[in-house]
This record gives structure tokens, C-alpha cells and sequence, in this order.
């Protein structure tokens, strides 16, 4: 009996509902460049070093080149295509042109996407290895450097273009802090909190 060696699935990506025959050992990373063509995600060091292929799997960041395409069927796959909306730049990739968070470029969309994640991570209380006081009563951490340094960790630029990393998260995740607090919505001591830093579609929304 011969094992099957390729899969009929269906992917969700950016919203949208992607039909694919696919090898079982093909990953999420090619199955988005080479069987739906959506190229933004970028193939680095192929080990999930380097983060270059960060997407966002159920609003969480992951790697795709470790992802089987197999096994991300019936989640929502967001992609840097789906973070703007429409002709308007998402928060975060605004803040990546105004503080030129990029050099060559290559690994800016993994970093924007993983920039999306951190924010609603620390939003909602989750603690990184630069969190100094873990006790649940004194909320979430403030989102200095060091924060940000550490919960971008996953994501290299060959370029070093960090300070400028650095200083478009704070300023996207300042100015996510500002429509939680106009709209209401805090974070309560323990640190769990629904704000988001909302993509191009509602499959694109980051739900930590």
C-alpha cells in the first residue's frame, strides 16, 4: 500500500479561501510564494532563525517555514499583503516608513508582522524574558527598548537597522494604546485585555 503523498486543502488566507493540491511536506512558506503567489513573504534562513516568513496563524506570529501548509488548514493565515486596508498602510507599517525601520527591505514584512503580534502580546499582559516584576496584579510591563528589543528578538536584520525597528514599534504600539483608551478598552491588573491592533480584513485581526 503506498502512502499518499500530497493533500487536497484549503487555506484562508488574507480572508480569502485558497483551494491547493500540495505535497504533504510542502510548507506554508512555499505554499504561499510558489501555489498562491503572494510573495511578500520572504524565505530566509529556511530554519525559523531569522523570522523573515513571520505570518500570523490564528493572530499569533509564527514561523511558516516550519509550518506544514497541511497543518494550517481551517486557521487564518494573515500575510503582509493583508495588513493594510485597501490603500491605507497599517499602523505599523506607516510607523516602519516614518522611522525607516527598513534597509533593503527583505525582511521587513516578517518584522512588521511579528511588530503586529508584539503589541497585542503586551496588550494583553503576556510577560517577556525582559519583564522585571511577572506578578499578575501589576498589569502589563511598560513597553520600553528593552521590551521591545527582547520580544522582537526572533526577527534579524542584516541591515541593523534595529534602533529604527525599535522606535516604529513604540510608536505604532503608542499609538494602538491611544485607540484602546478612546474607545474604552483597558487592560485590567492580571493582564488580560481584547484590545487589538486590527489588520486590512477581519480574518486579520490579532486576538492574543
Amino acid at each position: 500500500m503506498n502512502p499518499t503523498k500530497s493533500s487536497a486543502i484549503s487555506l484562508r488566507v488574507n480572508g480569502e479561501t485558497h483551494s491547493l493540491t500540495v505535497d504533504n511536506r510542502t510548507t506554508l512558506l512555499d505554499a504561499l510564494r510558489e501555489h498562491i503567489d503572494l510573495t511578500g513573504t520572504k524565505k530566509g534562513c529556511d530554519q525559523g532563525q531569522c523570522g523573515a516568513c513571520t505570518v500570523l496563524l490564528d493572530g499569533r506570529r509564527a514561523n511558516s517555514c516550519l509550518q506544514l501548509a497541511v497543518a494550517a488548514e481551517g486557521r487564518s493565515v494573515t500575510t503582509i499583503e493583508g495588513m493594510a486596508d485597501g490603500e491605507r498602510l497599517h499602523p505599523v507599517q506607516q510607523a516602519f516608513l516614518d522611522f525607516d525601520g527598513y534597509q533593503c527591505g527583505y525582511c521587513t514584512p516578517g518584522q512588521v508582522c511579528s511588530a503586529v503580534a508584539v503589541i497585542e502580546e503586551h496588550a494583553a499582559g503576556w510577560p517577556s524574558a525582559a519583564t522585571a516584576d511577572l506578578r499578575p496584579e501589576t498589569g502589563p510591563p511598560p513597553l520600553d527598548d528593552d521590551e521591545i528589543r527582547e520580544r522582537m528578538s526572533g526577527n534579524l536584520c542584516r541591515c541593523g537597522a534595529y534602533v529604527s525597528i525599535v522606535r516604529a514599534v513604540a510608536e505604532a504600539a503608542a499609538q494602538a494604546a491611544a485607540v484602546r483608551e478612546s474607545a474604552g478598552d483597558t487592560v485590567p491588573a492580571g493582564g488580560s485585555g481584547s484590545g487589538t491592533v486590527p489588520a486590512g480584513g477581519s480574518d486579520a485581526r490579532v486576538t492574543a
